[in-house]
């Protein structure tokens, strides 16, 4: 997606009060254009979604809305075209959190216990402050036929859709935060937010570690997790099968965000024989359970 027009930028002024102007655009963002701008509010970060994607730009501005910065840990919302009425795709103008993405230059299981930590706090929110949120297990998408997981989650799934639904984030990886001087700062792109089990967002985290690191890094951020929460994720192989399954047809495509984060040294083969590898495991850990 090309740099921000003349007509974007007049938007984002006109939201912010002032002159505006375009910075650069951010890594690790495939699905969104994501841009770094300045106004007379500080810097902001305009996100442009595809083509008549309306639904996850209401979204993030919905949740944005509601979150209102989450103390400090989402960004806050400053303007929405969800329409692309102004901006010509569905956009939506938020505050810079402080840090950047950075999947390289941390410790991995050091970095794994301060994204177990954080996503406890997130679960954590006050339910009765998310109005309005939608049902996550509602909008996860059907699972192929094809994929292994599929006839465990026919049998067992209802065990997972009945769980009690917290503050899901719906993508939390190690790509969908930021970092400052070795802390974890904050939690970005919020398009899928929802309320759904816990286990939703601690599967897919594990996934993406072990793509990244492997199991023993997934490990380490399951139990900051569950030390931070306080209690341990019912049928947490079942949810780890859950994500496979859900990313069955799809997990080469993430190389994408991996490569603009700076992991050139993953290929869609690597991806593909570590989820496999994962499936199996997680499979067969889960059918005795």
């Amino acid at each position: 997606m090309m740099r921000p027009s003349d007509e974007v930028l007049a938007w984002a002024a006109e939201v912010s009060g002032g002159p505006v102007r375009a910075v650069r655009r951010l890594a690790g963002g495939t699905h969104a254009a994501t841009d770094l701008l300045e106004t007379p509010r500080g810097q902001a970060v305009l996100r442009r979604f595809p083509p008549g994607d309306t639904a996850a730009a209401v979204n993030e501005a919905h949740v944005l809305d509601v979150l209102d910065g989450l103390d400090g840990w989402a960004p806050r919302l400053l303007g929405a075209d969800p329409e692309g009425a102004r901006v010509g795709l569905p956009a939506v103008l938020i505050s810079r959190l402080p840090g950047r993405a950075d999947i390289t230059s941390m410790e991995p299981d050091a970095a794994a216990v301060q994204l177990g930590r954080v996503l406890a706090r997130l679960h954590a929110t006050p339910a009765a402050r998310l109005t309005g949120f939608r049902d996550g297990m509602a909008a996860a998408r059907a699972f192929p036929g094809s994929a292994p997981g599929t006839a465990l989650l026919a049998a067992q799934g209802n065990r997972l859709a009945t769980a009690e639904r917290v503050l899901t984030h719906f993508d939390f990886w190690a790509g969908n935060v930021l970092w400052e001087g070795g802390t974890l700062t904050g939690v970005v792109d919020w398009s899928g937010a929802s309320l759904a089990p816990r286990g939703f967002d601690v599967g897919w985290c594990r996934l993406d570690l072990v793509l990244l690191h492997g199991p023993a890094t997934a490990e380490a951020f399951t139990d900051a997790y569950q030390e931070a929460a306080g209690e341990l994720v019912p049928d947490l192989a079942l949810w780890d099968v859950f994500a496979l399954t859900n990313s069955y047809r799809t997990v080469e495509t993430w190389l994408p965000n991996y490569t603009d984060l700076g992991r050139t040294d993953l290929t869609s083969k690597d991806l593909r024989e570590r989820h496999t590898v994962w499936t199996e495991e997680r499979l067969s850990r889960a059918s005795q359970s």
